[in-house]
Protein backbone atom coordinates (compact mmCIF):
# COMPACT_ATOMS: atom_id res chain seq x y z
CA UNK A 1 0.00 0.00 0.00
CA UNK A 2 1.50 3.60 -1.04
CA UNK A 3 1.59 6.27 1.16
CA UNK A 4 -0.39 9.34 1.35
CA UNK A 5 0.14 12.77 0.19
CA UNK A 6 -1.55 15.26 0.53
CA UNK A 7 -1.51 19.30 -0.91
CA UNK A 8 -3.04 22.37 0.37
CA UNK A 9 -2.80 26.04 0.17
CA UNK A 10 -4.73 28.77 0.22
CA UNK A 11 -7.05 29.05 -3.87
CA UNK A 12 -4.67 29.44 -7.23
CA UNK A 13 -1.76 28.57 -5.59
CA UNK A 14 -1.26 26.21 -7.97
CA UNK A 15 -2.22 22.76 -6.20
CA UNK A 16 -4.38 21.01 -9.04
CA UNK A 17 -1.32 21.72 -11.50
CA UNK A 18 1.03 20.02 -9.02
CA UNK A 19 -1.64 17.51 -8.83
CA UNK A 20 -2.05 16.58 -12.68
CA UNK A 21 1.67 16.89 -13.11
CA UNK A 22 2.11 13.98 -10.52
CA UNK A 23 -0.22 11.97 -11.66
CA UNK A 24 0.39 12.17 -15.06
CA UNK A 25 -2.84 13.34 -16.80
CA UNK A 26 -4.93 16.04 -16.45
CA UNK A 27 -7.19 14.26 -14.07
CA UNK A 28 -7.87 17.92 -12.25
CA UNK A 29 -9.96 20.88 -13.56
CA UNK A 30 -7.11 24.05 -13.91
CA UNK A 31 -7.90 27.36 -14.02
CA UNK A 32 -7.22 30.71 -13.24
CA UNK A 33 -10.61 31.36 -11.35
CA UNK A 34 -9.66 30.82 -7.37
CA UNK A 35 -11.60 28.16 -5.50
CA UNK A 36 -12.11 25.80 -8.31
CA UNK A 37 -11.54 22.88 -6.49
CA UNK A 38 -14.30 22.07 -3.72
CA UNK A 39 -14.00 18.35 -3.07
CA UNK A 40 -10.72 16.15 -2.19
CA UNK A 41 -9.40 14.14 -4.82
CA UNK A 42 -6.78 10.58 -5.15
CA UNK A 43 -4.54 9.61 -7.48
CA UNK A 44 -1.82 7.28 -7.91
CA UNK A 45 1.77 9.62 -8.79
CA UNK A 46 4.71 9.04 -9.45
CA UNK A 47 7.92 10.70 -8.96
CA UNK A 48 10.72 8.58 -10.62
CA UNK A 49 10.76 5.28 -8.78
CA UNK A 50 8.40 6.50 -6.47
CA UNK A 51 4.59 5.79 -6.04
CA UNK A 52 2.24 6.95 -3.52
CA UNK A 53 -1.32 8.23 -3.37
CA UNK A 54 -1.52 12.24 -3.84
CA UNK A 55 -4.52 14.66 -2.55
CA UNK A 56 -6.00 17.48 -4.42
CA UNK A 57 -8.06 19.63 -1.71
CA UNK A 58 -9.90 22.89 -1.95
CA UNK A 59 -8.05 26.04 -0.76
CA UNK A 60 -8.14 27.09 2.53
CA UNK A 61 -10.00 30.27 2.70
CA UNK A 62 -11.48 32.53 5.95
CA UNK A 63 -14.72 30.67 6.21
CA UNK A 64 -17.85 30.97 8.79
CA UNK A 65 -18.57 27.83 10.87
CA UNK A 66 -21.59 26.95 8.05
CA UNK A 67 -21.72 27.32 4.35
CA UNK A 68 -20.57 25.60 1.40
CA UNK A 69 -16.49 27.08 1.93
CA UNK A 70 -16.76 25.91 5.92
CA UNK A 71 -17.91 22.22 4.16
CA UNK A 72 -15.05 22.81 1.64
CA UNK A 73 -12.54 23.05 4.77
CA UNK A 74 -13.63 20.36 6.61
CA UNK A 75 -12.88 18.19 3.44
CA UNK A 76 -9.47 19.94 3.53
CA UNK A 77 -8.74 19.02 6.83
CA UNK A 78 -10.23 15.41 6.40
CA UNK A 79 -7.42 14.67 3.80
CA UNK A 80 -4.43 16.45 6.67
CA UNK A 81 -5.94 14.02 8.86
CA UNK A 82 -5.48 10.71 6.74
CA UNK A 83 -2.02 12.23 5.20
CA UNK A 84 1.41 11.09 6.05
CA UNK A 85 2.60 14.18 4.34
CA UNK A 86 1.27 17.19 4.04
CA UNK A 87 2.52 19.66 1.24
CA UNK A 88 1.64 23.31 2.16
CA UNK A 89 1.80 25.23 -1.01
CA UNK A 90 2.49 28.86 -1.67
CA UNK A 91 2.93 30.97 -4.15
CA UNK A 92 6.76 32.71 -3.80
CA UNK A 93 5.89 35.44 -6.54
CA UNK A 94 3.19 36.73 -3.81
CA UNK A 95 5.22 35.66 -1.24
CA UNK A 96 3.76 34.85 2.65
CA UNK A 97 -0.23 35.86 3.24
CA UNK A 98 -2.08 35.90 6.16
CA UNK A 99 -4.01 33.13 5.06
CA UNK A 100 -1.05 30.88 4.58
CA UNK A 101 0.44 32.28 8.27
CA UNK A 102 -3.11 31.06 9.06
CA UNK A 103 -2.89 27.95 7.41
CA UNK A 104 0.77 26.97 8.92
CA UNK A 105 -0.75 27.58 12.15
CA UNK A 106 -3.96 24.66 11.77
CA UNK A 107 -1.11 22.42 10.33
CA UNK A 108 0.94 22.56 13.27
CA UNK A 109 -1.42 21.50 15.74
CA UNK A 110 -2.98 18.83 12.87
CA UNK A 111 0.48 17.30 14.33
CA UNK A 112 1.09 15.93 10.66
CA UNK A 113 4.64 16.22 9.14
CA UNK A 114 4.55 19.04 6.89
CA UNK A 115 6.69 19.93 3.68
CA UNK A 116 6.98 23.58 2.35
CA UNK A 117 6.42 24.06 -1.55
CA UNK A 118 7.28 27.55 -2.74
CA UNK A 119 5.48 26.93 -6.60
CA UNK A 120 5.62 29.47 -9.26
CA UNK A 121 9.48 29.83 -8.34
CA UNK A 122 11.18 29.45 -11.77
CA UNK A 123 11.57 33.59 -11.95
CA UNK A 124 13.31 35.82 -9.73
CA UNK A 125 10.54 37.69 -8.26
CA UNK A 126 9.98 34.52 -6.19
CA UNK A 127 13.47 34.50 -4.62
CA UNK A 128 12.12 36.73 -1.56
CA UNK A 129 8.73 34.73 -1.44
CA UNK A 130 11.20 31.46 -0.89
CA UNK A 131 12.54 33.53 2.08
CA UNK A 132 9.69 34.51 3.59
CA UNK A 133 8.76 30.93 3.77
CA UNK A 134 11.48 29.88 6.29
CA UNK A 135 9.21 32.10 8.80
CA UNK A 136 6.52 28.84 8.70
CA UNK A 137 8.45 26.86 10.92
CA UNK A 138 8.76 23.85 8.61
CA UNK A 139 12.53 23.74 7.65
CA UNK A 140 13.76 24.36 4.79
CA UNK A 141 11.18 25.27 1.69
CA UNK A 142 11.53 23.72 -1.86
CA UNK A 143 11.42 25.59 -4.68
CA UNK A 144 9.30 24.18 -7.16
CA UNK A 145 7.08 25.34 -10.81
CA UNK A 146 4.21 22.92 -10.78
CA UNK A 147 3.99 24.69 -14.54
CA UNK A 148 6.83 23.49 -15.73
CA UNK A 149 8.53 20.52 -13.81
CA UNK A 150 11.00 22.17 -11.68
CA UNK A 151 12.00 21.16 -8.51
CA UNK A 152 10.71 17.25 -8.50
CA UNK A 153 14.27 15.72 -7.29
CA UNK A 154 14.01 17.32 -4.42
CA UNK A 155 10.03 16.82 -4.00
CA UNK A 156 11.13 13.57 -4.58
CA UNK A 157 13.84 13.10 -1.58
CA UNK A 158 11.41 14.95 0.71
CA UNK A 159 8.68 12.17 0.04
CA UNK A 160 11.56 9.64 0.50
CA UNK A 161 12.64 10.27 3.80
CA UNK A 162 8.63 10.44 4.91
CA UNK A 163 7.59 7.32 3.59
CA UNK A 164 10.93 5.92 5.31
CA UNK A 165 9.52 7.53 8.46
CA UNK A 166 6.21 5.83 7.63
CA UNK A 167 7.55 2.45 7.18
CA UNK A 168 8.76 2.53 3.59
CA UNK A 169 5.33 2.21 2.23
CA UNK A 170 6.17 4.72 -0.42
CA UNK A 171 8.53 3.47 -2.52
CA UNK A 172 8.41 1.71 -5.53
CA UNK A 173 4.88 -0.58 -3.23
CA UNK A 174 1.84 -1.97 -4.53
CA UNK A 175 -0.39 1.19 -5.38
CA UNK A 176 -3.46 0.92 -7.93
CA UNK A 177 -3.51 2.36 -10.71
CA UNK A 178 -6.03 4.90 -11.47
CA UNK A 179 -5.85 4.84 -15.42
CA UNK A 180 -8.87 3.00 -17.17
CA UNK A 181 -9.09 -0.44 -16.72
CA UNK A 182 -7.52 -2.99 -19.86
CA UNK A 183 -10.51 -4.91 -21.86
CA UNK A 184 -11.13 -8.58 -20.32
CA UNK A 185 -9.82 -11.35 -22.53
CA UNK A 186 -11.99 -12.86 -23.90
CA UNK A 187 -13.39 -16.67 -23.17
CA UNK A 188 -14.18 -19.98 -25.84
CA UNK A 189 -17.57 -20.23 -26.71
CA UNK A 190 -18.15 -23.12 -24.97
CA UNK A 191 -21.99 -21.69 -23.29
CA UNK A 192 -22.95 -18.27 -22.36
CA UNK A 193 -20.01 -16.21 -21.05
CA UNK A 194 -21.58 -13.63 -18.45
CA UNK A 195 -18.62 -12.23 -17.86
CA UNK A 196 -18.59 -13.77 -13.68
CA UNK A 197 -15.59 -15.45 -14.61
CA UNK A 198 -12.97 -15.57 -11.44
CA UNK A 199 -10.37 -13.13 -13.12
CA UNK A 200 -12.46 -10.29 -13.64
CA UNK A 201 -13.91 -10.53 -10.20
CA UNK A 202 -10.51 -9.14 -9.32
CA UNK A 203 -10.56 -5.61 -11.36
CA UNK A 204 -11.70 -2.96 -9.80
CA UNK A 205 -15.40 -1.59 -11.21
CA UNK A 206 -15.64 1.90 -12.62
CA UNK A 207 -19.19 3.21 -11.94
CA UNK A 208 -20.19 6.45 -12.93
CA UNK A 209 -22.89 8.72 -11.43
CA UNK A 210 -24.55 10.96 -13.44
CA UNK A 211 -27.57 13.34 -13.84
CA UNK A 212 -29.44 16.63 -13.63
CA UNK A 213 -28.00 19.14 -11.12
CA UNK A 214 -28.97 18.89 -7.59
CA UNK A 215 -31.13 14.94 -7.75
CA UNK A 216 -28.78 14.29 -5.27
CA UNK A 217 -25.69 12.67 -6.77
CA UNK A 218 -23.11 13.23 -4.09
CA UNK A 219 -25.37 12.62 -1.50
CA UNK A 220 -26.00 9.09 -3.54
CA UNK A 221 -22.58 8.45 -3.13
CA UNK A 222 -21.86 9.36 0.42
CA UNK A 223 -24.69 6.98 0.95
CA UNK A 224 -23.09 4.43 -0.44
CA UNK A 225 -19.66 4.72 0.86
CA UNK A 226 -21.05 5.28 4.09
CA UNK A 227 -19.41 8.33 4.89
CA UNK A 228 -19.42 11.85 3.86
CA UNK A 229 -16.58 11.39 0.93
CA UNK A 230 -17.89 13.97 -1.34
CA UNK A 231 -19.39 18.26 -0.48
CA UNK A 232 -23.36 17.75 -0.46
CA UNK A 233 -25.87 20.30 0.34
CA UNK A 234 -28.88 22.27 -0.99
CA UNK A 235 -26.90 24.68 -3.54
CA UNK A 236 -26.97 23.74 -6.72
CA UNK A 237 -23.52 22.97 -9.02
CA UNK A 238 -21.48 22.10 -5.73
CA UNK A 239 -19.60 19.44 -7.51
CA UNK A 240 -17.24 20.68 -10.49
CA UNK A 241 -15.04 18.21 -11.63
CA UNK A 242 -15.47 14.25 -11.63
CA UNK A 243 -13.93 13.10 -8.52
CA UNK A 244 -12.93 9.44 -8.17
CA UNK A 245 -13.88 7.85 -4.71
CA UNK A 246 -12.06 4.19 -4.28
CA UNK A 247 -14.60 1.55 -2.55
CA UNK A 248 -14.77 -1.95 -1.54
CA UNK A 249 -18.37 -3.39 -1.61
CA UNK A 250 -18.72 -6.97 -0.23
CA UNK A 251 -15.07 -8.07 -1.74
CA UNK A 252 -15.63 -6.35 -4.73
CA UNK A 253 -13.10 -3.26 -5.57
CA UNK A 254 -15.07 -0.57 -7.01
CA UNK A 255 -14.14 3.47 -8.24
CA UNK A 256 -17.16 5.77 -7.95
CA UNK A 257 -17.33 8.61 -9.95
CA UNK A 258 -18.91 11.14 -8.44
CA UNK A 259 -20.27 13.73 -11.57
CA UNK A 260 -20.98 17.35 -12.39
CA UNK A 261 -24.80 17.91 -13.05
CA UNK A 262 -25.26 18.57 -16.27
CA UNK A 263 -28.16 20.65 -17.69
CA UNK A 264 -29.28 21.03 -21.74
CA UNK A 265 -26.30 22.29 -23.29
CA UNK A 266 -28.08 25.71 -24.48
CA UNK A 267 -28.45 26.91 -20.67
CA UNK A 268 -24.76 25.79 -20.11
CA UNK A 269 -22.40 29.61 -20.83
CA UNK A 270 -20.31 30.00 -17.98
CA UNK A 271 -16.64 28.85 -19.16
CA UNK A 272 -16.38 26.74 -15.68
CA UNK A 273 -19.53 24.77 -16.16
CA UNK A 274 -18.41 23.63 -19.77
CA UNK A 275 -14.97 22.66 -18.16
CA UNK A 276 -17.25 20.52 -15.44
CA UNK A 277 -19.57 18.69 -18.32
CA UNK A 278 -16.34 18.07 -20.09
CA UNK A 279 -15.37 16.29 -17.31
CA UNK A 280 -18.29 14.42 -16.54
CA UNK A 281 -18.33 13.16 -20.33
CA UNK A 282 -15.13 11.69 -19.16
CA UNK A 283 -16.01 10.11 -16.53
CA UNK A 284 -18.84 8.16 -18.82
CA UNK A 285 -16.22 7.12 -20.91
CA UNK A 286 -13.89 6.30 -18.20
CA UNK A 287 -16.97 4.01 -16.82
CA UNK A 288 -18.04 0.35 -17.25
CA UNK A 289 -21.12 0.67 -15.57
CA UNK A 290 -23.53 4.19 -15.59
CA UNK A 291 -26.06 5.04 -13.02
CA UNK A 292 -28.32 7.51 -14.21
CA UNK A 293 -30.06 9.31 -11.42
CA UNK A 294 -33.35 11.12 -11.70
CA UNK A 295 -35.30 12.76 -9.02
CA UNK A 296 -38.55 11.07 -8.43
CA UNK A 297 -40.84 14.59 -8.42
CA UNK A 298 -39.65 15.06 -11.49
CA UNK A 299 -38.70 12.02 -13.56
CA UNK A 300 -37.61 11.70 -17.28
CA UNK A 301 -37.14 15.16 -18.29
CA UNK A 302 -35.73 16.00 -21.38
CA UNK A 303 -31.81 16.21 -20.06
CA UNK A 304 -32.63 12.33 -18.38
CA UNK A 305 -33.76 11.37 -21.66
CA UNK A 306 -30.31 13.12 -23.67
CA UNK A 307 -28.30 11.71 -20.85
CA UNK A 308 -29.70 8.15 -21.43
CA UNK A 309 -29.60 8.37 -24.96
CA UNK A 310 -25.70 9.62 -24.58
CA UNK A 311 -25.03 6.36 -21.96
CA UNK A 312 -26.31 4.00 -25.04
CA UNK A 313 -24.12 5.67 -28.04
CA UNK A 314 -21.10 5.37 -25.68
CA UNK A 315 -21.84 1.56 -25.08
CA UNK A 316 -21.96 1.83 -21.36
CA UNK A 317 -23.81 -0.23 -19.06
CA UNK A 318 -26.46 1.55 -17.68
CA UNK A 319 -28.64 1.55 -14.61
CA UNK A 320 -31.26 4.15 -13.73
CA UNK A 321 -31.86 5.13 -10.07
CA UNK A 322 -34.81 7.25 -8.72
CA UNK A 323 -33.75 9.56 -6.29
CA UNK A 324 -36.16 11.09 -3.38
CA UNK A 325 -38.18 8.04 -3.54
CA UNK A 326 -39.49 8.90 -0.02
CA UNK A 327 -41.34 11.97 -1.15
CA UNK A 328 -43.17 9.69 -3.71
CA UNK A 329 -46.86 8.97 -2.32
CA UNK A 330 -48.19 5.52 -3.55
CA UNK A 331 -44.90 4.37 -4.76
CA UNK A 332 -46.10 0.76 -6.18
CA UNK A 333 -48.15 2.46 -8.91
CA UNK A 334 -45.55 4.96 -8.91
CA UNK A 335 -42.55 2.44 -10.08
CA UNK A 336 -45.42 1.11 -12.46
CA UNK A 337 -45.89 4.19 -13.95
CA UNK A 338 -42.14 5.01 -14.11
CA UNK A 339 -41.29 1.38 -16.01
CA UNK A 340 -44.14 1.68 -18.50
CA UNK A 341 -42.62 5.28 -19.02
CA UNK A 342 -38.80 3.96 -19.78
CA UNK A 343 -40.11 1.26 -22.07
CA UNK A 344 -42.05 3.85 -24.34
CA UNK A 345 -38.93 6.65 -23.97
CA UNK A 346 -36.03 4.78 -23.97
CA UNK A 347 -36.74 2.18 -26.91
CA UNK A 348 -33.20 1.96 -27.72
CA UNK A 349 -32.20 0.49 -23.86
CA UNK A 350 -35.63 -1.41 -23.29
CA UNK A 351 -35.68 -3.63 -20.42
CA UNK A 352 -33.09 -1.31 -18.70
CA UNK A 353 -32.91 -1.59 -14.76
CA UNK A 354 -35.52 0.99 -12.77
CA UNK A 355 -34.24 1.22 -8.96
CA UNK A 356 -35.42 3.48 -6.27
CA UNK A 357 -33.79 4.60 -3.62
CA UNK A 358 -33.02 7.82 -0.87
CA UNK A 359 -29.69 8.85 -1.02
CA UNK A 360 -30.94 11.20 1.81
CA UNK A 361 -32.10 8.36 3.65
CA UNK A 362 -29.89 5.80 2.56
CA UNK A 363 -32.38 2.95 1.43
CA UNK A 364 -32.54 1.31 -1.65
CA UNK A 365 -28.47 0.49 -1.64
CA UNK A 366 -28.37 -3.00 -1.62
CA UNK A 367 -30.99 -3.21 -4.72
CA UNK A 368 -29.02 -0.47 -6.68
CA UNK A 369 -26.05 -2.81 -6.51
CA UNK A 370 -27.60 -5.77 -7.51
CA UNK A 371 -28.95 -4.21 -10.38
CA UNK A 372 -25.64 -2.76 -11.34
CA UNK A 373 -23.55 -5.92 -10.79
CA UNK A 374 -26.22 -7.63 -13.33
CA UNK A 375 -25.70 -4.54 -16.07
CA UNK A 376 -22.24 -4.89 -15.80
CA UNK A 377 -22.78 -9.40 -16.09
CA UNK A 378 -25.14 -8.70 -19.06
CA UNK A 379 -22.66 -6.12 -20.49
CA UNK A 380 -19.92 -9.22 -20.79
CA UNK A 381 -22.34 -11.38 -22.07
CA UNK A 382 -20.69 -13.86 -24.78
CA UNK A 383 -23.61 -15.61 -26.70
CA UNK A 384 -21.37 -19.06 -28.69
CA UNK A 385 -21.83 -18.55 -32.43
CA UNK A 386 -23.33 -21.78 -33.50
CA UNK A 387 -26.36 -21.23 -30.62
CA UNK A 388 -27.08 -17.90 -32.68
CA UNK A 389 -26.81 -19.01 -35.80
CA UNK A 390 -29.61 -21.47 -35.29
CA UNK A 391 -31.29 -18.33 -33.39
CA UNK A 392 -30.76 -16.75 -37.15
CA UNK A 393 -32.64 -19.57 -39.07
CA UNK A 394 -35.35 -19.51 -36.77
CA UNK A 395 -35.57 -15.23 -36.50
CA UNK A 396 -35.09 -15.58 -40.46
CA UNK A 397 -37.78 -18.35 -41.13
CA UNK A 398 -40.58 -16.43 -38.26
CA UNK A 399 -40.15 -12.70 -40.22
CA UNK A 400 -38.41 -13.06 -42.96
CA UNK A 401 -35.98 -9.73 -44.65
CA UNK A 402 -38.25 -8.05 -46.94
CA UNK A 403 -37.42 -8.00 -50.90
CA UNK A 404 -35.77 -5.15 -52.43
CA UNK A 405 -35.64 -4.37 -56.04
CA UNK A 406 -37.88 -7.79 -56.28
CA UNK A 407 -34.67 -10.06 -55.02
CA UNK A 408 -35.04 -11.90 -51.72
CA UNK A 409 -32.33 -10.50 -49.32
CA UNK A 410 -30.39 -13.71 -47.62
CA UNK A 411 -29.35 -13.51 -43.64
CA UNK A 412 -26.28 -15.93 -44.07
CA UNK A 413 -24.37 -15.91 -41.00
CA UNK A 414 -23.93 -14.06 -37.64
CA UNK A 415 -20.79 -13.80 -35.04
CA UNK A 416 -20.40 -12.20 -32.05
CA UNK A 417 -17.46 -9.64 -32.73
CA UNK A 418 -16.87 -7.94 -29.13
CA UNK A 419 -18.16 -7.49 -25.73
CA UNK A 420 -18.72 -4.40 -23.56
CA UNK A 421 -21.17 -4.00 -25.59
CA UNK A 422 -22.55 -7.04 -27.02
CA UNK A 423 -21.43 -6.23 -30.50
CA UNK A 424 -22.60 -8.82 -33.35
CA UNK A 425 -21.90 -8.58 -37.54
CA UNK A 426 -24.07 -10.54 -39.47
CA UNK A 427 -23.29 -11.52 -43.13
CA UNK A 428 -26.05 -11.14 -45.82
CA UNK A 429 -26.66 -10.79 -49.52
CA UNK A 430 -27.31 -7.00 -49.99
CA UNK A 431 -26.35 -5.21 -46.41
CA UNK A 432 -27.05 -1.75 -47.91
CA UNK A 433 -30.52 -2.97 -48.82
CA UNK A 434 -31.13 -4.07 -45.11
CA UNK A 435 -33.96 -2.20 -43.69
CA UNK A 436 -33.40 -0.07 -40.65
CA UNK A 437 -36.71 -1.18 -39.20
CA UNK A 438 -35.50 -5.14 -40.18
CA UNK A 439 -32.40 -4.26 -38.28
CA UNK A 440 -33.96 -2.75 -35.36
CA UNK A 441 -35.96 -6.02 -34.77
CA UNK A 442 -32.59 -8.39 -35.31
CA UNK A 443 -31.66 -6.02 -31.95
CA UNK A 444 -34.74 -6.25 -30.40
CA UNK A 445 -34.86 -10.11 -31.05
CA UNK A 446 -31.33 -10.97 -29.76
CA UNK A 447 -32.18 -8.82 -26.71
CA UNK A 448 -35.47 -10.70 -25.95
CA UNK A 449 -33.74 -14.02 -27.06
CA UNK A 450 -30.52 -14.16 -25.30
CA UNK A 451 -31.79 -11.88 -22.08
CA UNK A 452 -29.90 -8.62 -22.93
CA UNK A 453 -32.47 -6.45 -21.46
CA UNK A 454 -31.40 -2.84 -20.72
CA UNK A 455 -27.60 -3.04 -22.75
CA UNK A 456 -26.28 -1.41 -25.84
CA UNK A 457 -26.61 -3.53 -28.38
CA UNK A 458 -24.00 -3.35 -31.46
CA UNK A 459 -25.05 -4.93 -34.79
CA UNK A 460 -23.16 -4.34 -37.75
CA UNK A 461 -24.25 -5.79 -41.50
CA UNK A 462 -21.69 -6.77 -43.57
CA UNK A 463 -21.91 -8.47 -47.31
CA UNK A 464 -20.83 -12.04 -48.45
CA UNK A 465 -20.99 -15.41 -47.69
CA UNK A 466 -20.22 -17.28 -45.12
CA UNK A 467 -16.28 -16.20 -44.20
CA UNK A 468 -16.40 -19.86 -42.29
CA UNK A 469 -18.67 -21.90 -45.19
CA UNK A 470 -14.79 -22.77 -47.13
CA UNK A 471 -13.27 -24.51 -44.16
CA UNK A 472 -16.53 -27.20 -43.88
CA UNK A 473 -15.27 -30.27 -45.65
Amino acid sequence: MSMTVAIVGRPNVGKSTLFNRLVGRRAALVDDTPGLTRDRREGEARIGDLEFTLVDTAGFEDAARHGLTARMQHQTQEAVALADLVLLMIDARAGLTPLDREFARLLRRSGRPVAVLANKAEARAADAGISEAFELGFGQPIPVSAEHGLGLSDLHTIISRAADGAGGRGAGGDASSDSIPAEPTLVPETGVDTGAEPPRAARALNLTVIGRPNVGKSTLINALVGSERVLTGPEPGITRDAIVVPWRYKQRDIRLFDTAGIRRRARVTDRLERLSVTDALRAIRYAEVVVLLLDATRPFDKQDLQLADLVEREGRAPVIAVNKWDLVPERKRALQDLREAAERLLPQLRGVPLVPVSALKGTGVPALMRAVFAAEKLWNTRVPTPRLNRWLDEVGARHPPPAASGRRLKLRYITQAKTRPPGFVLFCSRPNALPADYRRYLVNSLREDFGLEGVPIRLHVRGGDNPYARRKR
